[in-house]
């Protein structure tokens, strides 16, 4: 038996339902409140630590999550141990076609700062709008609010089934998060059973793309407060890495992409990361 622990949100379910049904045996969802579900302020550490604690504790044995949850540093005794296939990584406008058919001066709603800054970026005309609450409840504020679109993660509404109700956005004018689209699974790095079998689940390609936008994330000492976006992709040449770091008013940014060996995604990570903080990123992330 694999006691598996999840957030509780109808997303977080949906997710550990998929990594149950890949795990195959007799797996247990053992749902856990976490700070972020409190709407407890913080870093992006309040969405996995109870979920953590409870790792630490044995309470459970393996954990889910958003991999664009889980933090740079892990506690100590723990390791990320399964990456299974990545999802679409991109993010969907919903209530609209396409951000480049929104009217002037339309009101968008995100509570990303990601979001916000590439979207000023390229159209500071718009609204942007704080928009907060799980999928469900975005997508009926995008209505009660008179919101003319939201934005929301393609991968959320496709495993909530709800992917026809969002376009998506190209990568050109929105970069996703840093692991937008991935599952990060978590264990004790000591538990080799469970290590063994949550292994199985993973895609060599998503976590080479994982890796490489953690470095980079890592390196720049990034966190959910700061407008930063990523995404790993495999080419013929071999692993290229897009990244844009910009004010949240979108008033400034910068973007650079890189390729490198796919072998070595971390390395790519940080290369790209010391791109961008020799081209100012530093001072953008300061401000």
């Amino acid at each position: 038996m694999i006691r598996l622990g999840t957030r509780g949100s109808a997303l977080a379910l949906a997710q550990a339902r998929l990594v149950a049904g890949r795990l195959g045996g007799d797996v247990e969802l053992v749902p856990i409140t976490t700070s972020g579900d409190r709407r407890a302020n913080g870093d992006k550490s309040r969405f996995v630590k109870e979920i953590e604690e409870a790792l630490l504790a044995g309470d459970v044995d393996l954990a889910v999550h958003s991999a664009k949850d889980v933090p740079a540093d892990l506690p100590d005794g723990l390791a990320i141990v399964g990456v299974p296939e990545r999802a679409d990584p991109r993010d969907a406008v919903c209530g609209a076609g396409s951000l480049d058919g929104l009217r002037e001066g339309a009101s968008v709603g995100t509570s990303s700062l990601r979001r916000r800054s590439q979207l000023l970026a390229a159209r500071p005309d718009l609204e942007v709008r704080e928009l907060r609450g799980n999928v469900d409840t975005r997508l009926r504020k995008l209505g009660e609010e008179g919101l003319d679109a939201i934005v929301l993660a393609r991968a959320g509404l496709d495993r909530l089934g709800r992917g026809d109700e969002g376009a998506p956005v190209g990568t050109e004018l929105l970069l996703p998060a840093a692991g937008q689209g991935c599952l990060a699974l978590e264990a004790r790095a000591n538990d080799a059973a469970t290590t063994e079998r949550a292994a199985a689940l993973t895609d060599r390609d998503a976590l080479a793309a994982l890796l490489a936008e953690r470095a980079l994330v890592a390196t720049l000492g990034a966190t959910c407060h700061t407008p930063v976006g990523a995404l790993a992709s495999l080419t013929a040449e071999g692993l290229e890495l897009a990244a844009f770091v910009g004010m949240p008013d979108g008033s400034q940014w910068i973007r650079d992409a890189l390729a490198g060996d796919a072998s070595e995604p971390a390395a790519l990570g940080r290369a790209v990361a010391d791109r961008l903080l020799a081209a100012g990123a530093e001072e953008l992330l300061g401000e």
